[in-house]
């Protein structure tokens, strides 16, 4: 694991993402390409968990698109992320919020978290 750690650290280039965790809302700008051309797509969402280490690092953000839940996972290396920023940040008391897809209306509002700019 020592060295696979080792060639992680060394040849995979690292994109400078903001700090985020599991409730907060988060807003990921990604490229897109059509054909010939990309265009920048944005997914803004609740931040439901963080999986993996290192460059197999994983998250998956939830929205709602009218009623139909959509959730997304990104690879934290994806080549076409492009930034992303911490819109709210969210106070829950779990790490991976599965419970939040049962949510609805009012209660699926997740508290603010008192924080400081760094």
């Amino acid at each position: 694991m020592d060295l696979l750690k080792y060639v992680q650290d060394q040849y995979i280039t690292k994109k400078d993402f903001p700090e985020f965790k599991a409730g907060d809302t988060i807003t990921v700008y990604y490229e897109i390409k059509e054909g010939q051309k990309t265009r920048t797509q944005f997914f803004k969402g609740t931040v439901i968990q963080l999986r993996g280490t290192g460059a197999t690092k994983t998250f998956t953000i939830r929205k709602m698109s009218g009623d139909i839940g959509v959730e997304r996972v990104f690879p934290i290396n994806m080549p076409a992320l492009q930034k992303i920023e911490v819109d709210r940040r969210g106070r829950v008391r779990r790490s991976r919020i599965y419970y939040f897809r049962d949510l609805r209306g009012k209660k699926a509002r997740i508290k603010d978290a008192a924080y400081k700019k760094k």
